[in-house]
């Protein structure tokens, strides 16, 4: 799964990354080293303009809440339980299928972290039977430092409770797609921890690589089939990950030594 994630890249170097064509610098977001559920993220689109006569799409840099509120929910307050999608059946879940039709997003990330038990802990949490605590979090991320583009859904959501005009009329949310987390091994793996992402969690963001950006946007595309094409994982080797520091177990702890690496793991695991 994705619980947890960073995102310190400024503003101006996603609209050069990500080729931006519109974004307000009122919506600047802080850096965040410990993204949580409900909290504001930037999000990568392609739509058209609101009143624009134009109505080509125009890749926008926008600010929106993650977890994803279905339009035709009664209340927002499933949100903070919708950061995800899987994969394997976004096509066809009443809550996501629509957006995947037509509402596809990039969430920017510079990584995300995990936390990692033993191997039975996991394979009770993938059956359902028990909730995995939490023990060593390590941080995944692009061995060649770029950015960590997460597949993602947004969502419009009217709230009826508020005038039209009203600025918290309307909410906008999103959720970040997972799939099976690669048994590859790492590109760089900690010399005590695990070796490939599986022995972290059985999940991981859908990473985009970059020849992918311009077809995961194109809200032209719209057939499910044809989407279900861009779900395949990225190629292997491309990742990372390291141990960090216990205090992001907590959110209210923020800042970038939260991504500072540690030698050794803080707590002991099965590995």
């Amino acid at each position: 799964m994705c619980g947890r994630y960073a995102a310190s890249r400024r503003p101006e170097d996603l609209v050069e990354t990500f080729d931006i064509e519109k974004w307000e610098p009122e919506e600047t977001l802080a850096p965040d080293y410990n993204v949580a559920p409900t909290k504001q993220v930037y999000a990568i689109l392609d739509r058209p303009l609101k009143d624009a006569d134009d109505k080509r799409p125009v890749r926008q840099l926008r600010r929106l809440t993650w977890g994803l509120v279905p339009s035709w929910a009664k209340s927002p307050e499933g949100g903070a339980r919708m950061i995800n999608a899987r994969a394997e059946t976004v096509h066809e879940k009443p809550s996501y299928r629509r957006a995947f039709a037509a509402r596809r997003c990039i969430v920017p990330a510079d990584g995300y972290y995990e936390w990692v038990t033993g191997t039975q802990e996991r394979d009770l949490e993938v059956e359902g039977r028990k909730k995995r605590p939490r023990k060593q979090p390590y941080f995944v991320l692009p061995a060649d430092g770029s950015v960590f583009a997460m597949a993602g859904l947004y969502e419009f959501w009217r709230d009826r409770t508020l005038p039209e005009d009203h600025p918290h009329a309307w909410w906008v949310t999103c959720s970040v797609i997972t799939t099976e987390a690669e048994t590859t091994p790492l590109a760089a793996a900690p010399a005590d921890g695990p070796g490939s992402l599986a022995e972290i969690h059985p999940r991981m963001p859908l990473m985009l690589t970059p020849d992918r950006w311009d077809a995961w946007l194109d809200p032209a595309r719209t057939d499910p089939d044809d989407l279900r094409s861009l779900l395949e994982a990225p190629p292997t080797g491309l990742m990372r990950a390291y141990p960090v520091s216990t205090a992001v177990s907590s959110v209210r702890n923020n800042g970038p030594e939260l991504l500072k690496e540690l030698e050794a793991p803080e707590e002991g695991t099965l590995f």
